[in-house]
């Protein structure tokens, strides 16, 4: 399901971006349509402007993610896991800084490590925390405001805040695995492709370690290519999606449409909280359509957007349940939906921003 729906929506967005260029180069010929052409440019140059500006930093993350994938082993991660719980929330909030994973490369490998024996709540804080507190989204989003520095800051001192929060209540409340157990029909499945689950921990472990010997450097040097493309390609497809809806939103709809969300305190938050869940950004890239609504929308607004959209979206909603329970993820989506607002009201009244 979750595949099928991938093709279907990156067809829609092939098409809608096709003909979005229609419209770009060949705009003033459809004056039958009614369109303003002040609005027109007024589009083009919000829409362009956040896709320029944002490729470089998606670029630099894709090329971080390929080399880890290449020179970065489960076993090495795992190795390094503490085993004092204060110790372990912190690894995992701060193990981003070192695995600069998006989020969509985040869950196959923490469901790996987990089955390895890393504990449930040092590998979720890390696919919460991990978009975020890494290098990458640091430049990405200091670059994006660069006239509003507090605000920057902000995003990183809360989502660490909130990443150590639900750590240490996932370590106290978590009773039992939230991975999804294979079915008889899946098991028999992946026995055939060879990674039956049975032998996971024992047959998948001892064929890395061979692969790994085998392969050598220029070989894994020789892989990182493809997947930069492949992953490019697939993180790309949201940020122009996302930019386009961005720039539909803010060229066509009135100011006084989003004055009527934005100048109430709790209704503008959770606007923008959903705003990021629906546009599923990459974290490299989400600050600078963030930036695009500062004169919009308040800046507590803007941090919800910020720290939410990276930790839980729709796409990496769609993933956690084909991996966790749906129970567990649907009480996990809502402790974090409900930390990030406490936290942005927090940090509002306290003067932060």
């Amino acid at each position: 399901m979750p595949k099928g729906w991938m093709k279907l929506a990156t067809a829609a967005a092939s098409i809608v971006c096709a003909a979005l260029l229609v419209l770009i180069f060949f705009g003033r010929d459809f004056s039958g349509w009614s369109l303003d052409h002040t609005r027109l440019q007024n589009f083009k140059i919000i829409f362009i402007s956040i896709i320029l500006e944002a490729l470089p930093f998606l670029l630099i993350g894709v090329i971080l993610s390929a080399l880890l994938q290449a020179f970065v082993s489960d076993e090495l991660v795992r190795k390094l896991t503490p085993r004092n719980p204060v110790a372990g929330v912190l690894f995992g909030t701060l193990l981003g800084i070192v695995l600069p994973l998006c989020e969509c490369g985040m869950i196959p490998i923490v469901r790996r490590l987990m089955r390895k024996g890393l504990p449930a709540y040092i590998g979720l804080v890390y696919i919460v925390a991990g978009p975020i507190l890494n290098p990458v989204v640091f430049g990405a989003t200091f670059q994006a405001f660069r006239a509003n520095e507090s605000l920057a800051y902000s995003r990183f001192y809360l989502a660490f805040v909130v990443s150590v929060a639900l750590g240490f209540i996932l370590y106290a409340g978590l009773k039992q695995s939230p991975l999804k157990s294979d079915p008889p029909a899946a098991a028999a499945s992946l026995a055939r492709s060879g990674h039956e689950h049975h032998h996971h921990a024992h047959g998948h472990h001892h064929h890395h370690h061979h692969a790994d010997d085998k392969a050598s450097f220029f070989r894994k040097l020789g892989s990182t290519p493809s997947h930069i493309a492949e992953e490019f390609f697939e993180m790309g497809k949201y940020l122009i999606l996302g930019s386009l809806i961005t720039g539909l939103m803010q060229t066509f709809i009135t100011r006084a449409s989003f004055a009527s969300v934005a100048d109430h305190e709790l209704l503008s938050h959770l606007f923008m909280m959903a705003f990021a869940y629906v546009l599923s950004l990459c974290s490299t890239s989400d600050a600078f359509v963030a930036a695009s609504f500062n004169n919009l929308f308040p800046p507590a607004s803007l941090l919800s957007f910020l720290v939410l959209g990276p930790m839980l979206d729709f796409k990496n909603t769609l993933m956690m349940l084909a991996v966790f329970r749906k129970k567990f993820v649907l009480k996990f989506s809502l402790l974090i939906a409900v930390l990030v607002l406490l936290g942005s009201l927090a940090f509002d009244r306290l003067g932060f921003l």
